[in-house]
């Protein structure tokens, strides 16, 4: 099985980060699973609406690409994943979707969810992801670390006392959550997701703490296999209705010729 992961993180900038997440994928994959992570360039950048619609429209046509190699699945290993549901109507393969697999997981593990973003500036994006999975009463919290990727280089790079801060700082945000009713913390994001991925049984108070990348990993690894078994895929219907080709070569032409084309 070869899984595509798209990080909205640039390669060369985020190379510990890059190459831990690479690691540790592939480390927890099933026997035969081969994970490929990819960044972009620039990257996910000043944070806003405008630019994840930008970093979306890259991901839609690496995506594409993605189907063209061969790859048996395609995760958008970014919380916020702009570009699902244009992904899961594009791509003849699996496309799983971090934030998508973890929040329906959440809500097995408790009845109210605490998210801890990245940036306040994901706060009403992740509460319209509840809503748009039909979780949006089961989020009680949401609140962010407010940390730059570069922030996390140290940790990844092996600075044990970078990591010891940077999850500090993720229990000051989540505790209060817990204070305040949530029965389970998710890391809203594969960085800080990442960073807990190697704290055994990690809890803030009573409350377990969801590790989003492992989450979205085997939410891949299990529809390929589920694909493989019955054909199992998304609704064709009025959900995600498959692109005709017309749409997708006008859509890679967009993107590979700009504008004038």
């Amino acid at each position: 099985m070869k899984i595509w992961w798209q990080s909205f993180i640039d390669a060369s900038a985020s190379a510990a980060y890059m190459a831990r997440l690479s690691d540790y994928l592939n480390g927890i994959a099933s026997p035969g699973t081969t994970v490929h992570v990819h960044g972009l360039t620039p990257p996910d950048r000043g944070f806003s609406r405008l630019s994840e619609f930008r970093c979306a429209v890259l991901t839609v046509d690496n995506g594409l690409e993605a189907a063209a190699q061969g790859y048996d699945a395609f995760v958008v290993g970014h919380f916020q994943e702009p570009g699902l549901m244009e992904l899961k109507s594009a791509l003849p393969i699996p496309v799983v979707g971090t934030g998508e697999a973890t929040l329906h997981l959440a809500a097995q593990m408790g009845r109210r969810i605490g998210l801890v973003s990245l940036d306040d500036i994901y706060r009403d994006w992740h509460l319209e992801q509840g809503d748009l999975y039909g979780l949006g009463g089961r989020i009680s919290h949401v609140a962010g670390l407010n940390a730059n990727p570069s922030d996390f280089s140290a940790a990844f790079a092996g600075d044990t006392a970078a990591k010891d801060r940077m999850i500090a700082a993720f229990r000051t945000v989540a505790e209060p959550m817990v204070a305040g009713g949530a029965d389970v913390i998710v890391p809203a994001g594969v960085l800080p997701g990442l960073l807990i991925a190697g704290e055994h049984g990690l809890k803030v108070g009573h409350a377990p703490v969801v590790n989003c990348a492992a989450v979205a990993l085997m939410q891949a690894e299990m529809q390929v296999r589920l694909f493989r078994l019955n054909g199992l895929e998304p609704a064709g219907g009025a959900y995600c209705a498959r692109a005709p080709q017309v749409a997708i070569d006008d859509f890679r032409a967009l993107v590979a010729r700009g504008r004038g084309a």
